[in-house]
């Protein structure tokens, strides 16, 4: 057993536009930008009494940390609940339970009063603000965003820590075929380096968020995210420009995930642990011929 290693992210206060553009956008570095939503309505409104309030009775999918198994969707959530409810186990209690990917246009539009899109150069695609609740030491699987988007994402009500990784370390993070997550038998608080000594070459970028605080993720970027105590996000994104990246995308969508849904329908649990073999061997395989030839595996 070990700990991956990790570097602080960069923490600003106050940032430009040009600043931004030039020394983290352009080249692609995630920076955490201190209480940029401070001059949001929702720097003071939204807390979890807020929600409850105002959509409590919404019914909301639930997801939570266990491997996906057989011919199960893995974005098909495990429970359905009252979003009041919900927020009753965030507010007494720890729990895994999540929510994924809530679109506040579709299911709560007022909210998008209580907003600003930060003036830092990027083009949001103002079609899909989506938020995301956790409850205290609940986890979210290390992957990165299908479509390729750089993200902004802004934290409210309570901490969370990321630690990100830039696309080059995809090679040692055993990332699963036609998937954009790696291996869910991993545990990245604690990885078992014997079997995933690729692991001990990764290099992450910790960043632990406060309320307001905002992390600028770029395309590609992994993120490997832990609630530490019950709290919600929302995350603004800005679609890919640049035409290999927008083509990857394309390809991302409507051909690795549409491909992925009919093996996992079916193949199932074979399928799985076809890919889970795959990416075990040959990521291991790579590691030991590396060590041999004294070079890091490409």
């Amino acid at each position: 057993m070990g700990q991956i290693t990790t570097i602080a992210v960069e923490r600003v206060k106050n940032i430009s536009k040009q600043e931004f553009i030039e020394k983290y956008y352009k080249p692609q570095r995630p920076v955490l930008i201190e209480k940029l939503a401070k001059d949001w309505d929702a720097y003071e409104k939204w807390n979890l009494d807020y929600f409850q309030e105002h959509a409590g009775d919404q019914k909301v999918p639930l997801y939570n940390s266990e491997p996906t198994k057989g011919k199960q969707n893995s974005a098909a959530p495990v429970k359905t609940m009252k979003l009041y409810d919900y927020l009753e186990l965030l507010k007494s209690q720890p729990t895994d339970l999540r929510i994924f990917f809530y679109n506040i246009l579709d299911n709560m539009p007022e909210l998008l009063k209580d907003i600003k899109y930060p003036d830092i150069g990027l083009k949001f695609f103002k079609r899909l603000p989506v938020m995301f609740f956790g409850g205290g030491g609940s986890r979210v699987l290390p992957h990165y965003d299908m479509d390729l988007s750089d993200l902004v994402h802004f934290h409210f009500h309570g901490h969370k820590a990321v630690t990100l990784f830039s696309p080059k370390q995809t090679k040692y993070l055993y990332k699963v075929p036609f998937a954009v997550h790696n291996l869910e038998a991993i545990d990245m608080d604690n990885p078992d380096f014997s079997k995933y000594p690729a692991l001990q070459k990764a290099q992450g970028i910790y960043a632990e968020m406060k309320h307001g605080d905002a992390l600028y993720m770029p395309s590609g970027y992994w993120h490997y995210i832990k609630y530490l105590d019950g709290g919600f996000s929302i995350t603004l994104r800005s679609l890919p420009r640049h035409p290999v990246r927008f083509v990857k995308m394309l390809a991302n969508v409507f051909a690795m995930r549409p491909f992925e849904n009919v093996m996992r329908k079916l193949w199932g649990e074979r399928w799985v642990n076809y890919k889970e073999k795959r990416v075990l061997t040959r990521t291991n395989k790579k590691m030991a011929k590396s060590r041999n030839n004294g070079a890091l595996p490409q």
